[in-house]
């Protein structure tokens, strides 16, 4: 099958399926007792501001913050000729309504779109005859205790990370934390997801493996976000670089930009192409993100832009070797720890 048509005929297949008549929505909302009174009350009445809106064009679409803006039209109450007028309708979805969650989740429809070791993703319906999914699900299953830490809020802290403070606090966490990357061996094997790979070049040293991030829907083209995975082992992040991995580098971007102009008709000027440091793992890998996507970590604290890389590297081999890196850690990670019994924070 090509790409994402997996999850396409997975949907399908749910939309075949009979099921109960019970149409349970997952309630977005968070309203307190006297707000939900007074919903109710409107609700009964029948009434909605936009039972004459007319779509004209869809203006923006923030996919990341589920906030969508359009330009219709609607007919003005005090306007005796009853002709509509040109209006801006801006929507946001509203937050998870936590106390119902548990039962909600219980009642949904689920279709698993993507299954790698522990991680997996669905698409969650509120009900058999919902057309589209109401939420995209990712879930860690059996979660480590390192898991957990990780995806909690926790407060966070800006690091200046000199070459003295990765040789002596960084690397020996990095040793001590490992995360288990078998996914993503399964991946560079073909183990899993070898039908949702864009393009591959197997050479062992120059060679990589892109496929979609799992933050990816495969549809909203504005929210694009591939991940190209390097076959070559030993290169734990943008640290490790060196003047001799650029032809790496230049064979990731080349043929990253080429193949996702082929198949989606985004060209290179509308793609964001970095490296993440910290890393959420440690095995080399490089983010191609559509530019009007907010992707999480793209910020000045993360991200770094592979042709900077590039061209840092050109001139000096050693370059992020020795140079200071900024980044944030978050409270309770074992990077945070170590930093603190270093004593960086006092």
């Amino acid at each position: 099958m090509s790409l994402c048509q997996e999850q396409r005929e997975k949907k399908r297949k749910l939309d075949d399926k009979s099921g109960d008549d019970s149409t349970h929505v997952i309630g977005l909302g968070t309203n307190s007792n006297q707000e939900a009174v007074v919903n109710e009350k409107r609700l009964s009445s029948g009434h909605s501001v936009f039972k004459d809106f007319n779509l004209i064009r869809v203006l923006r679409e923030d996919v990341r913050h589920k906030m969508i803006t359009l330009h219709g039209s609607l007919p003005l109450e005090d306007d005796g000729e009853n002709k509509k007028k040109d209006a801006v309708l801006l929507l946001e979805r509203k937050s998870f309504e936590v106390s119902t969650l548990e039962n909600s989740l219980r009642l949904t429809k689920t279709v698993e779109t993507l299954h790698n070791d522990i991680y997996s993703t669905h698409d969650v319906y509120g009900s058999e005859s919902s057309a589209a999914a109401d939420i995209k699900a990712t879930l860690i299953h059996p979660a480590t205790e390192k898991h957990i830490t990780k995806y909690a809020d926790h407060e966070p802290f800006i690091i200046q990370e000199t070459q003295e403070l990765y040789q002596t606090v960084t690397l020996p966490c990095i040793k001590e934390s490992k995360f288990s990357i078998q996914w993503v061996y399964n991946i560079l094997e073909k183990k899993t997801e070898s039908d949702r790979i864009l393009v591959e070049d197997p050479d062992p040293d120059v060679g990589f493996v892109m496929v979609p991030d799992m933050k990816w829907d495969c549809k909203n083209i504005d929210a694009l976000y591939m991940v190209a995975i390097v076959h070559k082992h030993g290169i734990k992040s943008l640290r490790d670089l060196r003047k001799e991995h650029l032809p790496l580098l230049e064979n990731i971007l080349s043929k990253g930009q080429s193949a996702i102009k082929e198949n989606f008709a985004v060209t290179r000027d509308k793609l964001r192409v970095y490296f993440h440091y910290q890393p959420s793992y440690y095995h080399l890998h490089v983010h191609f993100t559509h530019v009007k996507f907010d992707a999480p970590g793209s910020d000045v604290l993360r991200a770094h832009l592979i042709e900077d890389v590039m061209e840092n590297l050109s001139m000096d081999s050693d370059f992020y070797s020795k140079k200071t890196l900024s980044y944030v850690v978050r409270e309770n990670d074992l990077l945070y720890r170590m930093f603190k019994e270093k004593g960086y924070f006092s």
